[in-house]
């Protein structure tokens, strides 16, 4: 069972007192690796007795985790991330109820749900915790001159990016998930039908499809001056009616950036090579990039 799957299934059973103190060890977790009982006790403003019984009670729910030490510490686990954005979203409106998991990943987990308003969409659980710190590091560029970033931290960094990139994109007509809300390291968009590329084996019409890719990388970078700079097979999902998405964009870059040409050259490349591989579709790197830059 997943962190989400943990968080989605304890959420409803938690009560006001149990996510207070959720939040009083997030907040102090900038200050202690893992936050001793008596700052608890202190910070959240229960009594000893109900401070002790909550504890006892979210390390059971596995939404917490306990360390015994020199003094008796506690440290959220991320079902209990989850929970505080869950909590979050719910009180502002935004989500009403989870339906099934969609997809679980290296780096998230995403499921189907439903707004107060009754739309369908897609709760993305950012976990970057599940690559090597170092792994981690050499691929997510926005880390780096954060030496001690927590596993936490990160994830919620990661939606933060990628939300915001959703936010440029979107209204530009680039070809994306809808944003509807975020809150820590989760993300809340318009439901994602189809199949990620690299799963389809056979396509009517590849270069049509591979043109709509360009397409789009060319609005990102056109309209919304943006370059997702992790493209691939991998995150480009087929719809039902043959059109694409494009998802996964934490690691997006200005156009100003001084490594824009080189990761716009990395993403038409991978998707060229992608489609010239497994459809033999051949276009030149060159033409691509002229094609997208060309205002």
């Amino acid at each position: 069972m997943s962190s989400a799957d943990t968080a989605v299934k304890v959420f409803k059973q938690l009560e006001p007192e149990d996510i207070k103190i959720l939040t009083t060890i997030e907040i102090d977790l900038s200050r202690h690796r893992f936050v001793p009982e008596k700052d608890i006790l202190k910070l959240s403003g229960l009594s000893e007795k109900e401070t002790k019984y909550r504890l006892e009670r979210l390390n059971a729910l596995g939404l917490v985790y306990r360390w015994t030490g020199p003094y008796m510490g506690y440290v959220l686990n991320m079902a209990g991330y989850d929970c505080l954005a869950i909590n979050a979203l719910v009180k502002a409106g935004v989500l009403e109820s989870f339906g099934k998991p969609l997809g679980v990943g290296k780096e998230s987990d995403v499921y189907d749900a439903l707004t107060r308003g009754g739309e369908r969409v897609a709760v993305k659980f950012h976990r970057l915790g599940r690559t090597s710190f170092r792994q981690t590091r050499r691929l997510r560029g926005y880390l780096l001159n954060r030496r001690h970033a927590s596993w936490l931290y990160q994830s919620r960094l990661a939606a933060e990016r990628e939300i915001e990139a959703l936010r440029l994109v979107y209204p530009c007509g680039v070809s994306v998930p809808k944003p509807v809300g975020h809150n820590r390291h989760v993300v809340v968009m318009g439901m994602i039908n189809g199949e990620c590329l690299f799963r389809i084996m056979e396509l009517t019409n590849p270069e049509a499809i591979l043109n709509k890719i360009l397409e789009n990388v060319r609005k990102a970078y056109i309209e919304a001056g943006i370059i997702h700079g992790d493209l691939s097979e991998f995150n480009v999902v087929l719809t039902p009616d043959q059109n694409v998405l494009i998802i996964d964009w934490p690691q997006f870059i200005k156009i100003g950036h001084p490594n824009a040409d080189i990761l716009l050259k990395r993403d038409l490349w991978n998707i060229l090579k992608f489609f010239r591989r497994k459809f033999a579709v051949t276009k030149d790197l060159s033409e691509a990039l002229s094609y997208v830059k060309k205002a």
